[in-house]
């Protein structure tokens, strides 16, 4: 028979897991994420708000057509309401500007593209090269070539202007991929919708071998969901953005951030990271890692124990005391060898 304290003391392991990581700001929301961290063999990550801070700063503007105060007018109009760190960079930018903005009809967000308007009866669209290269709009040849992120906007079907966003990344991110790569996690991706150019620039800085760019929200899920469906891979994804949300449920284990991360990530995700910190995954797969160690140590030593004690005892070698032991003891030494959980020095 199983020790009687053994389900309890598994239990108490990753309950004790919890409130660990919740100590190095790691808020875990599904319980199961407490043993599977400590099992990932590869991790997925977005870019913006993720790796770096989502604080954009327009860099260049170019109006075509239409003076730069009318173009910022429309930029303005359109984004003023969406909480895409790219549309407050140019929001916060506009206002700088005393730019006012004006009036909309009618307004749809395009996932992964940006976003089609009415204004004055006339359409006008914002959003990246994509976008522009489906709705057949003409634009400048340069603009695929620039390392930086690209807002477009066309009114009519006719190209109208630009601007050029940068984006830096967090003072940890860096030392983030360097730590899951001594953890030993080398199959590390990064999956962005920025133009490809960009996402191969930040993994160029970050040592990161993989770099996927150009991804609708459904391209990430195929990504995700085919290394899923891969035997012996155990996969991570850390995102903070609303499509980031199908993902993060897709996943083994899904890491948002919880401050920059929006609600929809938020509630997808298994593992919340609190301050927003990257490096806060490693610590979160070193903590599981030595989780797993102690539930595997558990169950072992319990049963053996048991084992032991039944085969002394059916040969006459064992009084009621050392069964005794065998149950309630064993599982005591559980519960006690669960705690070192908390005094488990991650780095």
């Amino acid at each position: 028979a199983v020790p009687e304290g053994l389900p309890m003391s598994v239990t108490l392991s990753l309950a004790l897991n919890m409130r660990r990581m919740l100590k190095t700001n790691n808020l875990v929301r599904k319980m199961h994420a407490c043993e599977t961290m400590g099992a990932i063999t590869v991790i997925c990550t977005d870019k913006t708000g993720t790796l770096t801070t989502g604080c954009f700063d327009v860099t260049d503007i170019q109006a075509h057509g239409i003076s730069e105060p009318e173009l910022l007018a429309l930029l303005l109009s359109v984004e003023q309401k969406s909480t895409h760190p790219i549309a407050q960079a140019i929001v916060r930018y506009a206002k700088k500007q005393n730019i006012s903005a004006i009036n909309i009809s009618e307004m749809h967000e395009l996932a992964g593209h940006g976003v089609e308007a009415v204004i004055g009866g006339q359409e006008v669209l914002v959003g990246n090269i994509r976008l522009m290269k489906e709705r057949v709009i003409s634009i400048p040849e340069e603009l695929s070539d620039k390392v930086a992120t690209v807002v477009i906007c066309a009114i009519g079907k006719k190209y109208a202007g630009h601007l050029l966003l940068s984006d830096t990344l967090k003072d940890d991110a860096v030392e983030a991929i360097a730590k899951l790569r001594k953890l030993g996690v080398t199959d590390i991706r990064l999956l962005s919708g920025d133009k490809k150019e960009i996402v191969e620039s930040f993994a160029k800085r970050l040592d990161i071998d993989l770099a996927y760019g150009n991804l609708l929200p459904e391209d990430k899920a195929t990504h995700i969901r085919e290394m899923v469906e891969e035997p012996g891979k155990s996969v991570a994804f850390v995102g903070d953005g609303m499509n980031d949300a199908p993902v993060l449920a897709l996943s083994h284990v899904g890491i948002a951030m919880g401050g920059l991360g929006s609600d929809a990530a938020i509630e997808s995700a298994d593992v919340v990271i609190q301050n927003d910190q990257p490096s806060k995954v490693a610590t979160a797969i070193a903590i599981g890692r030595k989780t797993r160690t102690i539930v595997r140590q558990n169950i072992i030593g319990a049963l053996g124990v048991k084992g032991i004690v039944l085969l002394a005892g059916a040969l006459g070698y064992v009084t009621l005391w050392g069964a005794v032991f065998a149950d309630v003891g064993v599982a005591l030494l559980a519960v006690f060898n669960s705690v070192r959980i908390l005094n488990r020095k991650v780095w």
